[in-house]
C-alpha cells in the first residue's frame, strides 16, 4: 500500500506506520492526519494484525503541526474537528494495542500523538515538549485530557504551562514510559516488545483498553456490572480456553488473538 507522508509496513502479527517526513521532522501536514486514519483502520480490518507501532522516519518522532500548512485567517477549532479529531479518535477506538516507539523529538501534536498510545518506549535522549503556550495557543489533540492522567496534575501544569522539556530518562520516571532502551538497542527492543504483544491474548487486551478508560469516568458499581459483562466475552474467547488448558499442563500457552 502506497503512502505520501508515511510507511506502513506488517510483519509477524505487528503492523508499523512511520512517519516519513524526515527532513520536517515528521510534522505533520492534512495529508499525514489523513494518511494515519486510513493506516489504523487498515491495521484494524487484519485480522493477522495484533499490536501497531507508531514511530519516526529520521531523528524526530514528530515535531508537531507544520506550521506552513496553516494559514494565517485558519478558524482553530474547525481545523481540530476536521483534522486532529478524526485521527485521535480513531487512535483511542482502536482495539489493539498501539505502541509509540519514541526515537526523537516529541513536540506539540506530535507528544499528543505519543500520549494517546497504550504504550510508549523511549531513548534516554528524547524529548517530550508541549510547545503550545510559547505560540500562544491551548494544547489540543487530547493533550490536557491525557497528560494529567498519565503523570497527574502537578507535573501536567508545570510540563504544559512552563514549557519544560520531558526527557526520556525523566519520562520513565514519571512512569509516562514503559521502557527506556538505548540506541544501539533500539530496533531489537522495539521488536521484541511490539512481538510480546502481537503473541498475547488480544480479545483481552481490547476489553481491557475499553474498560479501563471507562473507569476513569464511571461509579464504582456502573463499573463493576461492566466488569461482569467483559468477563463474560473474555471467558468465551479461545483464548482464555487455551490459557487454562496450558496452566493444567504446565505448559507455555499459544494465543491465537480469538
Amino acid at each position: 500500500m502506497e503512502f505520501e507522508t508515511i510507511k506502513y509496513s506488517e510483519n509477524q502479527g505487528v503492523a508499523t506506520i512511520t512517519l516519513n517526513r524526515p527532513k520536517a521532522y515528521n510534522a505533520i501536514t492534512e495529508v499525514m492526519n489523513k494518511e494515519i486514519t486510513k493506516a489504523l483502520k487498515v491495521a484494524n480490518k487484519s485480522n493477522d494484525i495484533r499490536c501497531i507501532v507508531i514511530t519516526g522516519e529520521g531523528k524526530a518522532f514528530c515535531s508537531g503541526q507544520d506550521l506552513q500548512d496553516v494559514g494565517d485567517d485558519t478558524n482553530h477549532a474547525e481545523f481540530l474537528r476536521s483534522r486532529y479529531h478524526p485521527m485521535m479518535k480513531a487512535i483511542k477506538a482502536t482495539p489493539k494495542p498501539i505502541v509509540a516507539a519514541v526515537n526523537g523529538t516529541a513536540a506539540g501534536a506530535g507528544m499528543s500523538l505519543a500520549l494517546a498510545a497504550d504504550f510508549r518506549l523511549v531513548q534516554p535522549n528524547v524529548k517530550f515538549v508541549s510547545a503550545f503556550v510559547g505560540i500562544g495557543l491551548v494544547p489540543d489533540s487530547g493533550f490536557l485530557y491525557l497528560l494529567p492522567r498519565l503523570i497527574g496534575y502537578a507535573k501536567a501544569m508545570e510540563v504544559t504551562i512552563l514549557g519544560k522539556p520531558i526527557t526520556g530518562e525523566e519520562a520513565y520516571d514519571f512512569g509516562l514510559a514503559t521502557e527506556l532502551i538505548e540506541p544501539d538497542e533500539w530496533d531489537e527492543k522495539v521488536d521484541a516488545f511490539s512481538q510480546h504483544l502481537a503473541s498475547m491474548p488480544t480479545k483481552s487486551i481490547e476489553l481491557v483498553k475499553r474498560y479501563m478508560i471507562d473507569s476513569m469516568n464511571e461509579s464504582f458499581d456502573e463499573f463493576l456490572e461492566k466488569e461482569a459483562f467483559a468477563q463474560r466475552i473474555a471467558g468465551l474467547s479461545e483464548d482464555h480456553h487455551e490459557g487454562v488448558q496450558a496452566f493444567k499442563e504446565k505448559r507455555k500457552p499459544t494465543f491465537i488473538g480469538k
